[in-house]
């Protein structure tokens, strides 16, 4: 069965109706329709010469929602209504409505003056069926009057410092802020409409619970968050009235309501604590203050740490679980019998326990019965599932299953003891599996990527090392399947910042911004990502504390050539890499993408993609200073390397498009002017309308076979590319064909002086 001219459909859950907005060619076929799919009748929801929009269905399948601006459509403005429709289900709860009808516009009782219903807002209902919620929004702009004599607009920006949010955010979000929504809900049973957000409270988040929901306000804050992080007031919203309740005021962690409505949970980052906040009586109680555990994630940034997490509420709001590093706590909401539900296993193991549901639809935790728990070791990553016999156990977890491979998501079959998988490791493609629900049947029932088995891939392992400060630290080796600890290997080394999580990682051969690990694998290298930790205030002696020493330790093993080092990043990696090559010689070449080169002038800058000013990524976050330049200027000139560059010997290469949205591409120009002044080797890739990193795959391609052509020459001895010597021309820039080559298993090397087949 075809039908013509949809331009939106959308199934009830049970397949009982499809519904369907047409936009036809002959405007008195434009509409909504449903089409009851057992007799194949089909009812005309709403029809005439408009637009049909936003089709959604209750839970139940017997409710329909859609938006459209047919009954204004020939006005110059033409506001959207919201329409209701009651189906005719499978569970026979009475006939469908003959057509949909309108419940919400401009004309409603109770929305507020100046809205109406807006078309950038789907419609959706509460789980229960008894709400629909809506959004609401500015009437849409007339179409401009071609005999308008108004001058043009002036194309000038004012910069004010009373301005809430800086000229580049207005910019960024200024589309954002033209199809703004303020929700609003109709009680379907008296269709009762109710103005929820406002644009002094603009967020509320549409919920289950049918008495109240959370909003939150960043109006207070906006100057704020331009170099700090985001901070909001929280509020309690009565569903029936739409009045406020402020909970929580300045507030930087997310606030969450708990899934029968009694409580609200929230982190507090300033003393590292779990809170609940009583609905019914505004009492307010920490959770964790008697716990003896940490639940605040360990954190090397100036920047208060957020938490591990929770893994959900048993049912009624009996109970919620919380997680520290290793282990989980059940506690109950009044702060009272807290207890550790792995009975101190993982921090006893160094493993990661998680609770995992395999019900999609599961609405609270079970408390009596068997609870399934992920499981990720920390030394080792090999990841897996424990098992308890309920909340209430003393006894340790029950392992299940743990494998040195990484475990994707696990999904159950709905009617059978079955899940399905993906395990992968370095070498390994994630290819599905399936097993029962003991995991001990598993077997592989697909091959998605056969032809690897021609080429020569990599295994990674964990290696300890110990930085300038004695920490104890690993990084991960990765070395060609085919490797010889009796030859001596080029090393490209690979940082950004702790990176060991990724070990059972499987990367594809592929083209990209940054090396591509199984391809310098593949071709004779050894590659080094080594974890590296920060000390507020040193970011770039804080990487050289961590890279040398890791670079040091692989040498000490035999294998590597030492007069053949290279390193590469992008972003923070190259920062730190441009730094580095300040501090040493121990590189034979480098590629630092997109670095920031001069902090000092970087903190002063915007990051283009969001409109912020980059001074919170100084004080705060990355970057990690921990201050303005006013009040740590010496950090900010040690940190940089631009006022070290007399001290680079190496050869340096980097990328830095000219619409950076992250960091600003001055930062490149300033680096590369500097080592062209004083002749030292550089070169700078510059792909015109790429932002932070390539997008378009034949800028990927140009830029990874030249970034190839530089390592290969300075670590593996090729010929040296002419584009080093000779430049490109504005002219000829972007001509030279540069498709990639990926050798096989049995392919002879092209040079002598390679040390591995490709």
């Amino acid at each position: 069965m075809t039908i013509p001219e949809v331009n939106e459909y959308e199934w009830n859950k049970n397949g009982d109706w499809i519904a369907y907005a047409a936009s036809s060619t002959d405007a008195a076929k434009d509409g909504a329709f449903a089409r009851h799919i057992a007799d194949g009748a089909v009812k005309t929801l709403h029809a005439g010469r408009g637009h049909y929009k936003s089709l959604a269905f209750d839970e139940a399948g017997a409710q329909l929602a859609f938006l459209s601006d047919e009954a204004d459509y020939a006005q110059k403005v033409s506001p959207y209504r919201l329409y209701y429709w009651k189906a005719s289900p499978s569970t026979g709860s009475g006939p469908a409505d003959a057509a949909a009808t309108e419940i919400a516009s401009a004309a409603t009782a109770g929305m507020p003056a100046g809205l109406v219903v807006s078309e950038f807002a789907a419609p959706r209902f509460s789980k229960d069926g008894a709400r629909l919620y809506l959004g609401t929004g500015p009437p849409p702009e007339a179409p401009a009057d071609p005999n308008d004599k108004t001058p043009p607009v002036t194309k000038v920006d004012l910069w004010n410092f009373h301005d809430p949010l800086i000229q580049p955010m207005q910019k960024v979000r200024d589309q954002q802020e033209r199809e703004r929504s303020f929700r609003a809900v109709v009680h379907l049973a008296d269709t009762r409409f109710v103005q929820l957000a406002t644009p002094d409270l603009p967020t509320v988040n549409a919920g289950d619970d049918p008495a109240q929901l959370l909003g939150t306000s960043d109006m207070s804050y906006r100057q704020e968050i331009s170099w700090d992080q985001d901070y909001n007031d929280v509020y309690l919203l009565d569903v029936k009235t739409g009045k406020p309740k402020k909970v929580l005021e300045h507030w930087g962690n997310a606030a969450t309501m708990s899934p029968a409505g009694k409580y609200v949970l929230h982190f507090d980052e300033r003393i590292g604590h779990w809170l609940t906040y009583r609905v019914s009586d505004g009492v307010r109680v920490d959770l964790t203050e008697k716990i003896p555990s940490k639940f605040q994630l360990e954190n090397n940034t100036p920047d208060l740490p957020g938490p591990y997490g929770t893994g959900g509420w048993t049912a009624n709001d009996a109970s919620v679980l919380l997680y520290d590093k290793f282990d989980i706590w059940e506690a109950k909401p009044d702060g009272t019998g807290a207890h550790m539900i792995t009975n101190g296993e993982g921090r006893k193991q160094d493993v990661t326990f998680r609770y995992r549901s395999l019900d999609p639809d599961e609405q609270a935790v079970p408390a009596n019965t068997p609870v399934l728990l992920s499981a990720v070791n920390d030394r080792t990553r090999a990841s897996g599932f424990y098992r308890i016999p309920s909340l209430a156990a003393t006894t340790a977890p029950e392992k299940v299953v743990m494998i040195d491979k990484a475990f994707g998501p696990v999904t159950k079959a709905k009617n059978a003891d079955t899940v399905v998988f993906t395990l992968s490791r370095t070498e390994e493609f994630p290819d599905l599996w399936t097993s029962g629900t003991t995991f001990k049947d598993m077997k592989k029932v697909s091959n998605a990527n056969p032809q690897q088995a021609n080429y020569i891939m990599g295994t990674s392992e964990l290696i300890d090392y110990v930085n300038a400060d004695g920490r104890k630290l690993r990084a991960m080796l990765t070395k060609p399947e085919n490797f010889d600890p009796n030859k001596k290997y080029p090393l490209m080394v690979y940082i950004y910042e702790e990176l060991t999580q990724g070990l059972h990682s499987y990367a594809a051969p592929n083209v990209g911004t940054s090396i591509n690990i199984p391809h310098y694998v593949s071709n004779g290298y050894i590659v080094l990502r080594p974890d590296i930790v920060y000390e507020t205030g040193y970011p770039g002696q804080s990487a050289e504390k961590c890279v040398i020493p890791a670079v040091n330790t692989v040498l000490a093993m035999g294998f590597v050539d030492p007069k053949r080092i290279g390193i590469q990043g992008h972003s923070w990696g190259g920062y730190q890499i441009t730094y580095l090559v300040t501090r040493t010689n121990m590189f034979a070449a480098v590629e630092a993408g997109a670095s920031v080169s001069n902090m000092i002038s970087a903190y002063g800058g915007i990051r283009w993609g969001t409109g912020m000013s980059r001074a919170f990524q100084y004080e705060k976050t990355q970057s990690r200073i921990g201050a303005p330049p006013w009040d740590a200027p010496l950090q900010f000139i040690e940190s940089s390397p631009i006022f070290w560059v007399k001290k680079v010997q190496t050869p340096y290469l980097t990328i830095h498009n000219d619409e950076d949205d992250a960091v600003p591409w001055y930062q490149g120009i300033e680096w590369y002017s500097a080592m062209r002044r004083l002749g030292k080797e550089s070169y700078m890739f510059s792909f015109n309308g790429e932002k932070h990193g390539l997008r378009d795959r034949s800028n990927m391609k140009y830029w990874t076979v030249h970034m190839d052509e530089f390592f290969d020459h300075y670590l593996l001895g090729r010929p040296r590319p002419e584009w080093m010597d000779r430049g490109v021309s504005y002219q000829d820039r972007g001509k030279r064909d540069v498709t990639p080559l990926f050798k096989k298993k049995n392919a002879a090397s092209s040079t002598t002086q390679q040390q591995e087949k490709p």
